[in-house]
């Protein structure tokens, strides 16, 4: 190596060469440079001098992008639509600016459409274009138009024009432009004169007569007008949200409540108001100057007027700063549908000294509802909406704001609920709130359905006038018990009080030990596929039976002939309709016969019912008197059974065939032919009776054994499962042999609880159907006797389950009498009375014949009442008001009679075995051996003699349940009271002997009379406290007791107990230790 000099020089030669090789390049990439350039250039001569070969060839150049055609241009790139079969009509529209834009030849436009359909639209032109092709047809473009707009367009039914000119604004006025361009997109021949009417008469009122003054002469300007409008009024309606609450407002204490303070208006601002306030400096809320951090010194409510969709409660993203809030604009509120408000009051239950509130009910619930003039809308508890199974109708999510500045979630809206305030009926609209305590509140919105209404809060009533009838609202004084806390407890707390729990324990019904499992409910569903047949459709007429049915007429009867109806157009069609399907069914056949009936339509669930009136027939016609069973007599059977079945026979008259000799007699006639019956048609008069017998001849051998028929419904019953399952397959093998079909959807199996005959019938008893109960509930107020003779008719068929129902019923009988219907406030009181009475029936048990019966009596000034019962569990109730004469007979007798009903009623039950009378008149017990001396007791005796019976004495108030059925109703018993009491202060006290520490302070305590230790009721105290000895187990009981268990804190000392209840006087001065009161 050189020295450090040539090492340089060599680097620098280096160097050199390499700057001359980058030269030589440089100025080689400048001269292709400028050849390039060029060539460019010639080329965009060559385009610019032959623009339609241009076009051609660069604009159509398919791009296979999914199978869609992207067109290239130098301005744009389109994209032909697709069409899957939904509305063409926007559709339409792009293919034909796409075609307009790229000057499609005709021929091309067929294809082209067609290879860009999809799914549905694409199956039809595959069909369409292979049936063209066979005849040889070309389709043309205005022929694909005219196709595929009859298979995918709008109906003909369908008028737009009229849909245009019904367009109103309910929404914001987007919304309602949007629809209108897309309504009027599709109508032709309009005006602009016509188009700016129809927009201007489908607007608000507050937006159409701002704009008519200015008289817009075309939609456009029509548009923009009310689009100005709809600003200005949503910034008349901007708002300012309350300032951040630092502490929840509390509820009122339970020991203190202030009285109800009237409402304050609620505040509005103007837009003006609040620029003019801005300008000055000053507070929205309070006028007080507003600086950074300002506070009101007084909570305020400034009305908020919006709407939000899909408010979640929970976030806290739409809680902007108090200065962020008066610094910059104000939000702008859409309008839509009103603020729901509700009172603090309202949503938690709390009851002020004189809140209104009412007792209601809501088909055979009882509910109690706030009156509020603070809440802007009605609201329902989720509860209860929940229990009454209501009906939501959807609605977009909203808020409800609370008083106190919350913010809730409306679940739901129920329209048209029938709510029954004191025999005064509403239909309302209800939102569904979490209420606390109540079950509805009633707001604003009921108030002003009103009108006038006269308060007095001091009586609690609301007069007002409702359907030109004067009513009143009887308020109901509530006593609200309120949580607490162990602070509150404490303070208010003294010595020799004691805390109580009042518990209303229900009855709780166990299922018994082989209930149905999943294993066994499977094992019904293979039995039930394997008789699958006889659930199906018949294919034929049935068969010919023992029993067909027969007509026979009374001698000398000439062939009846009534001439047909006259029908309106529309139910003539009807009548052919369902004339045919019975033709192809084979069920009738025309007919030549002298006999002929009419026939008409009957409207039923929603359809129409082919009925024939046979009623002169029936005239003719010898009854036939085969038994029918009654329903009592079915339930009685059911004894023992734990598990159900019912059967519900397909069309069941239709099942059976009519005896050859008498088709001719069920011929009819319609307005376009003359036809018979080949089955037993419904509606005449011996049908029921043939078809009973029928029933009874096949299942014969298995009657009130384990199963009941009632016409087409047949009941299966079983105490064990799988005797069950044997019991369901006979059945199924029956129906089958003699070819009865069944109608599965109407069918139940294998349930431990089913309706049958209108009542419920379970393992347990039976009971009433509370779908017939809330019809009873909802049964208006009858105007004459025709309509009082149903509403008894009705509540007597269910008279058995309820107590006092005579009684209760009394006032209503006695305007059944000729000339005696005037409705006044005892008919009004028995008619509400006994609605509530149905809502409160029992669960009756079912007679065992195989045990005693027993029978409770008593009688009081009003009426007598008995109950049938077996093992202290009732099967029937029996009451009956007494009249004027036998209201002063005496005691005795009045006792005397009840038994005497009491037996009579009972006959069947109890014939031929010993049973026995429960009496509260000592001396009925000497009956049998009393000496007759009056003809009221030869009557007795005679009445009696027949029965094995023993009369029992049993004072009253141990025969509770035939004292009440004589008597009005009360409150209802009390169940249980709960008395708290600390056991474990025995323990202690046991503790203290022998343990040397406390003998140590015991002798200090006796030394120091005014020290910190003292002795009282036989506890050591320290400064008040407990001293507790040193007991590790007594201790750790201790520490369970006050940390870990509900009550957490004990008390001893008993205060005096007061009245609980209307009618139940708890004892006083209750000594210490455990207690259960009970009260039957």
């Amino acid at each position: 190596m050189g020295t450090n000099k040539e090492r340089i020089e060599h680097l620098e030669t280096g160097l050199g060469v390499v700057q001359e090789e980058l030269q030589r390049m440089e100025l080689g990439m400048i001269d292709k440079l400028h050849h390039l350039e060029e060539a460019l250039n010639q080329l965009s001569n060559v385009l610019l001098a032959n623009p339609e070969s241009s076009n051609q060839g660069n604009s159509h150049r398919e791009n296979q992008n999914g199978g869609r055609q992207i067109v290239s241009s130098k301005s744009a790139k389109l994209e032909f639509p697709r069409f899957s079969g939904d509305d063409p009509t926007e559709w339409f529209n792009r293919v034909e600016q796409f075609f307009d834009y790229q000057s499609t030849a005709e021929n091309q436009k067929v294809p082209m459409a067609a290879y860009h359909l999809e799914g549905e639209a694409n199956q039809w032109w595959q069909w369409l274009h292979r049936t063209l092709k066979e005849e040889g047809h070309v389709i043309s473009w205005e022929k694909f138009e005219e196709e595929l707009w009859a298979r995918f367009g709008p109906s003909g039914c369908e008028d737009f024009d009229e849909a245009l000119s019904r367009i109103k604004q309910l929404g914001t006025l987007r919304d309602y432009q949007r629809e209108f361009e897309k309504l009027g997109n599709r109508v032709q021949g309009w005006t602009q004169k016509a188009l700016v009417g129809t927009f201007m008469g489908g607007l608000k009122a507050e937006i159409a007569d701002a704009i008519q003054m200015f008289k817009p002469q075309s939609l456009k300007e029509v548009i923009n007008l009310a689009r100005m409008r709809d600003d200005q009024i949503a910034r008349q309606r901007r708002f300012m949200r309350l300032p951040p609450v630092r502490a929840p407002i509390a509820l009122p204490q339970a020991t203190r409540v202030d009285p109800a303070i009237p409402a304050k208006p609620i505040k509005r601002l103007s837009w003006e108001e609040m620029q003019r306030k801005r300008a000055q400096g000053l507070c929205f809320n309070c006028n007080e100057r507003f600086t950074a951090g300002h506070r009101c010194q007084k909570p305020q409510l400034l009305l908020l007027e919006g709407h939000e969709g899909n408010v979640d409660c929970g976030d806290g993203t739409d809680q902007q700063t108090w200065e962020d809030d008066h610094g910059g604009e104000a939000a702008e509120v859409q309008e839509h549908e009103p603020k729901l408000e509700i009172t603090l009051h309202a949503l938690t239950g709390w009851t002020a000294p004189k809140t209104m509130r009412v007792t209601a009910k809501m088909g055979p619930h009882e509910v109690m509802v706030l009156i509020d003039s603070g809440s802007t809308h009605n609201f329902i508890s989720n509860r209860l909406a929940n229990k009454l199974r209501l009906p939501v109708i959807p609605t977009e999510t909203f808020p409800v704001w609370v008083a106190n500045g919350e913010r809730l979630k409306c679940q739901g809206r129920y329209d048209k609920v029938r709510v029954e305030l004191q025999g005064t009926e509403f239909y309302l609209t209800l939102f569904s709130l979490p209420l606390s305590g109540l079950d509805l509140v009633l707001g604003v919105q009921w108030l002003e359905m009103l009108g006038s209404v006269v308060c007095n809060w001091k009586q609690l009533t609301m007069d007002f006038i409702w359907e030109n009838q004067d009513r009143r609202l009887q308020g109901v004084d509530v006593q609200t018990i309120q949580a607490t806390s162990s602070e509150e407890i404490l303070k208010e707390f003294r010595q020799r009080h004691a805390l109580f729990a009042v518990c209303f324990q229900p009855t709780m019904e166990t299922a018994p030990a082989d209930a149905p499992t999943k294993v066994t409910q499977q094992s019904m569903q293979r039995l039930l596929k394997e008789y699958e047949d006889v659930f199906q459709e018949p294919s034929s007429l049935p068969p010919a039976r023992e029993v067909d049915h027969c007509i026979t007429l009374k001698e000398g009867t000439e062939p009846i002939n009534v001439r047909p109806y006259r029908y309106a157009h529309f139910q003539k069609a009807e009548i052919e309709k369902q004339v045919q399907e019975m033709l192809d069914s084979g069920l009738i056949r025309p007919s030549t016969s002298p006999f002929s009936s009419p026939v008409l339509l009957v409207k039923k669930n929603g359809s129409w019912r082919f009925c024939t009136d046979y009623r002169t027939l029936n005239i003719a016609t010898i009854k036939d008197r085969f038994p029918i069973p009654t329903v009592d007599d079915m339930l009685e059977e059911l004894y023992g059974a734990t598990y159900f079945t019912k059967f519900d026979l397909r069309v069941g008259y239709h099942q059976v065939r009519v005896n050859p000799s008498d088709v001719i007699k069920t011929a009819f006639r319609t307005h376009n032919g003359h036809y018979e019956y080949l089955v037993m048609p419904f509606g005449l008069c011996n049908a029921p009776s043939t078809f009973q017998a029928i029933m009874n001849s096949i299942f014969r051998p298995y009657l009130r054994k384990f199963i009941l028929v009632f016409f087409y419904d047949i009941l299966v019953y079983s105490p064990t499962w799988d005797e069950h399952m044997v019991h369901v397959r006979k059945t199924l093998e029956t129906l089958r042999q003699h070819q009865f079909f069944a109608k599965a959807s109407k069918c139940v199996f294998g349930q431990q609880e089913l309706e049958y005959l209108g009542h419920i019938v379970t393992h347990q008893g039976v009971k009433v159907d509370n779908s017939k109960i809330a019809a009873m509930v909802a049964w208006p107020r009858p105007t004459n006797i025709s309509e009082l003779r149903g509403f008894l008719g009705l509540t007597g068929y269910y008279r058995k389950f309820v107590q006092n129902y005579g009684i209760i019923a009394r006032p209503l009988t006695n305007l059944l009498k000729k000339g005696k219907f005037a409705w006044n406030d005892e008919a009004e009181a028995a008619f509400l009375a006994l609605k509530q009475a149905m809502t409160t029936t029992l669960t009756l048990a079912m007679p065992n014949f195989n045990d005693s019966f027993t029978i409770e009596t008593d009688a009081s000034g009003e009426g007598i009442g008995a109950v049938l019962s077996q093992q202290g569990r009732p099967i029937a109730f029996m009451s009956q008001a007494l009249g004027v004469t036998k209201k002063s007979w005496s005691t005795y007798a009045k006792e005397m009679l009840a038994i005497v009903e009491a037996i009579r009623l009972w006959r069947p039950y109890l014939l031929g075995k010993k049973f026995f009378i429960l009496t509260d008149q000592r001396s009925l017990k000497y009956f049998l051996e009393q000496r007759v001396s009056t003809p009221e007791q030869q009557k007795w005796v005679v009445k009696l003699m027949g029965y094995d019976y023993e009369i029992i004495y049993r004072p009253g108030h141990e025969n509770s349940a035939a004292d009440a059925l004589s008597r009005k109703s009360g409150s209802p018993a009390l169940l249980h009271l709960l008395v708290p009491v600390v056991t474990v202060w025995d323990e202690i006290k046991k503790a203290y002997e022998g343990d040397s520490y406390v003998q140590s302070l015991t002798r200090m305590a006796n030394a120091q009379l005014e020290g910190s230790y003292a002795w009282r009721n036989g506890l050591l105290f320290f400064k008040g406290r407990v001293v507790i000895p040193s007991h590790a187990a007594l201790r750790t009981k201790l520490l369970h007791e006050m940390h870990d268990t509900k009550n957490r804190r004990t008390f001893w000392g008993l205060a005096d107990i007061q009245e609980i209840g209307p009618t139940i006087l708890l004892a006083k001065n209750v000594p210490g230790g455990a207690r259960v009161y009970q009260e039957m």
